[in-house]
């Protein structure tokens, strides 16, 4: 109730009607204020050697303990403990390197437990009302990738009901998917027409594990990998040259995250691991990537013309969303070599090179 009162006390009732997802970004001076916060956060928080730490947490059956993925740094920074209808996790950040992660993790091996039973029931509920929508909006913010599939490869990883293949069929692509969820998996190949999707992992599916994709796509699954570092290492290999790899998912340097902490929406009952571009430049340059570039999002209302925001605080939005880091979800392209940055860098994109 706290940070809620002394909202009340700063502003008012001036932004009562602003929904609480873009009301960090339009109150003047609260980015700076939430960057405060989180700064104060992470220098209070304790840091402790892996074996202590391991003291505090109960493993479950499905868990085991890890060092950071990203620069291998055993000592923990406990955070948050978010959780909600029967679940509950916890999340450490490196005080090496930043990255956040739930610790203690799941085994990748039991990874296919959190997706059993009722998981493709959420992907088609209220989750999947805006689902296409955002894909089109992401799609047109790395426009021309997505502008014409005719005679590209396409693989989407983590294809759940088939909601983006269904797009990129439209679009002419030979598009194909994986997913751990077999109801999800049946469903989707009652919706598509050319495309198909497949049970499992892209190693078990020849067609797939041969490799030559033009485009693949993770359509907010990253947060879902327990082994990232060879999953897209693995992504690299099946991309043909000039190849790019796309991703959308929750954004750990969100204003949304500095000011709700562990009622942040990015922390989700399935959700392993939380990326920000500085992270992900490292996961992009450990697997062999050449470059990456990065599109803000302001939030889909915003980008498809129907918020009710008035002009001047879809203005700040925008303002703040740049200096934060981008929005809520990151939204990300990384190229495969020299010749996809030739191909796909131009126009209003920054390309990032990276380095092993």
């Amino acid at each position: 109730m706290a940070p809620r009162l002394l909202g009340r006390l700063a502003y008012g009732s001036r932004y009562d009607r602003v929904p609480w997802g873009q009301r960090v970004y339009v109150r003047p001076g609260e980015r700076l204020i939430r960057e405060a916060q989180w700064r104060l956060l992470t220098r209070r928080a304790p840091v402790m050697e892996l074996a202590d730490y391991r003291q505090l947490r109960t493993l479950k059956e499905i868990e085991e303990f890890l060092s950071c993925m990203m620069c291998g740094e055993s000592r923990q920074q406990p955070l948050f403990s978010p959780g909600g209808n029967g679940w509950r996790y916890h999340v450490v950040r490196c005080p090496g390197c930043g990255f956040l992660y739930r610790n203690p993790n799941i085994r990748p091996e039991r990874l296919g437990d959190l997706y059993a039973n009722g998981y493709s029931t959420f992907l088609t509920g209220n989750y999947a009302a805006n689902r296409q929508r955002r894909y089109e909006l992401t799609m047109q913010a790395f426009s021309p990738v997505f502008d014409e599939g005719k005679e590209r490869r396409l693989f989407d990883f983590g294809s759940g009901v088939g909601l983006f293949l269904e797009l990129a069929e439209r679009r002419g692509f030979d598009a194909c998917g994986v997913d751990l969820s077999p109801e999800s998996v049946v469903q989707a190949n009652e919706r598509l027409s050319t495309a198909r999707t497949y049970f499992g992992a892209p190693e078990d599916v020849p067609e797939i594990a041969a490799g030559g994709f033009d485009v693949i796509t993770l359509w907010s699954v990253l947060a879902h990998l327990p082994r990232p570092l060879d999953d897209f290492a693995r992504f690299r290999r099946l991309l043909a040259p000039g190849g790019v790899l796309l991703i959308l998912t929750v954004n750990a340097r969100s204003l949304l995250l500095k000011a709700y902490g562990r009622a942040w929406s990015g922390f989700t009952k399935n959700h392993l691991m939380f990326y920000s571009s500085q992270t992900i430049r490292t996961l992009l340059g450990r697997t062999g990537f050449a470059g990456v570039a990065f599109a803000p999002h302001y939030g889909d209302t915003v980008e498809a013309g129907t918020t009710r925001l008035p002009r001047p605080l879809v203005r700040r939005l925008r303002r703040n969303v740049e200096l934060s880091d981008g929005g809520n979800m990151m939204r990300v392209l990384a190229f495969a070599d020299e010749e996809a940055i030739g191909r796909w860098g131009g126009g209003p994109l920054t390309v990032h090179r990276l380095r092993a």
